[in-house]
Order: C-alpha cells, then sequence, then structure tokens
C-alpha cells in the first residue's frame, strides 16, 4: 500500500513549498454544463484499490460541470499548500484540514452555507478542527479511527477481562505477557507516535481548551502519562514487531494478546480471527476520566483563488451533502471507513453488527480530533516529551512543564494572527 486514508492520524506533513507538476491526472467529463464551467479536482493516492476509478464515476456523473479529478501522488499536503499560493491550483480538493494558516491567510473558501440544515448530522469531533469561529471551511468525507484490539481466547487463558481503565490495562499486559508473547503492542517505538493527545482524553482533558489554551496542565495528565511508562518498564510491549501499529499482523500471529490498530484493520482480523478477538476504546483514567477513541477525516474544501468558486461550492455541495449513496459507497467500497455522516454511519449494512458497529459507536460517543489550534510547533514539542517519558522515564510532571509552556506560547501566537 503507498498511501491510504490512515494517514491522516498521524502527525501532519510539514507544509511549504513544493511538487507542482501534475501526477497521474484522469479526467470525468460531465455530460451537460453551466456555460462550459471547467473544475479541477485533487485527491491524495489512496492505496485502496478501486478509490481511483470510484472518483472518477462520481465526476463524470456530476452535469453541471465539466469535473477534472487529479490523482496526486507523493507529499500531498505539501503540493496542496503551495498550490493554494498560485492560480494554477485546483478549483476543489480534498484535504487533511484545512490548516489554520490556510484559514488564517484567506486560502480556502467558507463553506459553512453548504451543511444548511444538516450541520447536525456530521461527526461533531470530525467536523470542528474544519470550523474556525463558527465557521466551515471543510466538508468532512470519511471518518478513520484508532481502537484496541485484543484476542478473546488469549485473555480468557489467563484469566483477565478486557480493560476498561488504563489500569486494567496496565496490569492485563504484564499478565499476559510470557516468554513467547507480550501483553500489548502500541507500535514499534512503545506508542509515543501513534496515541499522541488519546492518554489526556482519557484522563478527562484535552490537548486544546474550548477557550484555546492548553488542555493538559493538570496532575491527572502527568499520572495519565506516567502509567505509558509503567508499561515499557514492565517489558509488557511489544516493540520491533516485522510490522508496525497499523498492520495487524502482530496481533494476527500470535505475537501479543493485544494490539492498537486502526479501523481499517477489521476485516482481515475478521477474516483470521473470526470470533477470536473483541474491540475497545483506550480506556478512560482517573475519576474524571472516559474512554477515548481518535478520529480524524479528509474533506472537501475550495480554494479562494478558484475563477469558479461558486461553481465549486455547488460542486462540493452535491457530491459530499447530498449524494449520500455515493458517500457510502466511498466510505465501505473501497477499504473500511466511516461515513462522515451520523446517519449513513447507522444505516449502513457493513457497520450495523459485531465489532464495526461497536466501533462506530465508540467514534460517535467517544470520538477526538487533532484540534485546529494544535499546530505542528506544538505537536512536535508535545511528542518529543511523550517519547522521552514512555522510552526514558523522563520525569512526566517536568516535561509537561516544559511543553505546557512552549504550547502555551504558540498559542498565543496564532490566537494573534489575523
Amino acid at each position: 500500500m503507498t498511501i491510504s486514508r490512515r494517514t491522516l492520524l498521524g502527525a501532519g506533513a510539514g507544509l511549504g513549498a513544493g511538487m507542482l507538476s501534475a501526477c497521474g491526472s484522469n479526467t470525468g467529463r460531465g455530460s451537460g454544463g453551466s456555460g462550459g464551467v471547467r473544475l479541477a479536482q485533487w485527491y491524495h493516492q489512496y492505496g485502496e484499490p478501486g478509490t481511483e476509478q470510484a472518483v472518477e464515476r462520481y465526476a463524470a456523473a456530476y452535469g453541471k460541470a465539466h469535473v477534472t479529478v487529479q490523482w496526486r501522488p507523493g507529499n500531498y499536503d505539501q503540493q496542496t499548500a503551495a498550490a493554494l499560493l498560485t492560480d494554477s491550483g485546483p478549483d476543489v480538493f480534498e484535504v487533511n484540514g484545512p490548516s489554520l494558516d490556510q484559514i488564517q491567510g484567506g486560502q480556502v473558501e467558507d463553506l459553512t452555507a453548504l451543511l444548511d440544515g444538516v450541520r447536525d448530522d456530521f461527526n461533531p469531533a470530525v467536523l470542528a478542527p474544519k470550523t474556525y469561529r463558527g465557521k466551515v471551511y471543510g466538508i468532512p468525507q470519511t471518518i478513520d479511527m484508532q481502537m484496541l484490539y485484543y484476542r478473546r481466547s488469549m485473555l480468557r487463558d489467563a484469566g483477565v477481562r478486557a480493560p476498561r481503565t488504563l489500569d486494567e490495562l496496565v496490569a492485563a499486559a504484564r499478565t499476559l505477557t510470557s516468554s513467547k508473547v507480550k501483553g500489548l503492542f502500541l507500535g514499534n517505538d512503545g506508542g509515543a507516535g501513534v496515541l499522541g493527545g488519546t492518554p489526556l482524553y482519557a484522563a478527562g482533558l484535552s490537548l486544546v481548551t474550548d477557550d484555546g489554551k492548553a488542555g493538559f496542565d493538570d496532575p491527572a495528565a502527568a499520572r495519565t502519562l506516567g502509567k505509558l511508562h509503567r508499561l515499557y518498564a514492565d517489558k509488557s510491549l511489544l516493540l520491533g514487531a516485522p510490522a508496525d501499529w497499523s498492520d495487524p499482523s502482530a496481533l494476527l500471529q500470535g505475537l501479543t494478546a493485544m494490539q492498537w490498530s486502526g479501523l481499517w484493520a477489521l476485516p482481515q482480523v475478521q477474516k483470521e480471527l473470526g470470533d477470536d478477538f473483541g474491540v475497545l476504546p483506550f480506556p478512560a483514567d482517573g475519576p474524571a476520566g472516559r474512554p477515548a477513541v481518535p478520529v480524524g477525516a479528509y474533506g472537501a474544501a475550495v480554494s479562494a483563488r478558484s475563477r469558479h468558486k461558486e461553481a465549486a461550492k455547488e460542486y462540493v455541495k452535491w457530491l459530499w451533502v447530498e449524494r449520500t449513496d455515493d458517500q457510502e459507497d466511498f466510505a465501505l467500497g473501497y477499504g473500511f471507513h466511516i461515513p462522515a455522516r451520523i446517519s449513513l454511519a447507522r444505516r449502513a449494512g457493513k457497520l450495523k453488527s459485531g465489532a464495526a458497529a461497536d466501533a462506530v459507536r465508540f467514534a460517535t460517543e467517544h470520538g477526538h480530533a487533532q484540534p485546529l489550534l494544535w499546530t505542528p510547533a506544538a505537536q512536535a514539542a508535545y511528542q518529543d516529551a511523550l517519547s522521552r517519558i514512555i522510552k526514558d522515564g523522563a520525569s512526566p510532571e517536568g516535561e509537561l512543564r516544559g511543553v505546557v509552556r512552549k504550547v502555551s506560547a504558540e498559542l498565543e501566537r496564532v490566537r494573534h494572527t489575523s
């Protein structure tokens, strides 16, 4: 697989001047036309077979404009960031964002009106990072999410129940660890890369508060992150697996009893393990804790430099608001994802039972996405500290004090950016 939707749940790529050469372009032509209007639509390169043909088919069905689909390999975020500064970029484009800089810089159009009457039907966790000062700048397409997989038989044989709290997870991982099997796999780095802010949300905190401040300036944050080091120190974590956390092979091969991975892995896990697995959100920690599920969504946006902004908005509304059958097809026809619309997620046949239904419930009830105000600089500071806490046993209190200072300064900076 080259690039897949799961990449949006990792750290964002750096933005800057980048590659502008058109790569892998394909065209879908509408049969009608509003005065011959032509729209260029960009997608990042999906690794799931059939996705490219599907988006070409959607574009070809649109009768009010000629829509040209460009399938763009490489560093897509960098490509779009550079293209938005020129007159040769796309009219409509898929984006893991838009970013705060793009919104504040006036590079993307306000799409709030497109959601009139249906805004409440979009999963609020993924709509929030595409919203700035009450205005929506991207229409979520599909949701990806992460969760904890576990082997039922391994837990049953060890007399361990599926963990509902972080303390239970730490204890279960220790009990399940033997000379041949590790209790838990959070990635080959011990979880520093993939977990991000999820443990903070599990403690009842957040990365950024509703009023734009660091959301983890609280003793509970240090207590929770310290427990992640306990997993590492207990040697309960699988490290050095043949494939990293996004691939379920460690669980399937019996290298670990529990593994953190994504919804995309569910069909493979179900095929190979049958009923011998279950799924859980990241478990709650502390008296104010709550289960936590990281979610993310690529969205459709409109460039402010488009010569056909209103036509582009009309097309986005047609495809990502009105065409619910296409939205369900895009989510579940080529890979395994959750439609961004709550009503579609509830009605989709593939998501109505078993672990898939559990995943939809987790994402709806416990989902959290990386906040719009959480900038790359804030992410880097937090990520570095988390790695030192987990792997090196650095003081959680000391590390978090430094991160709070850096993040607070960064949030102050973006609040004063015009």
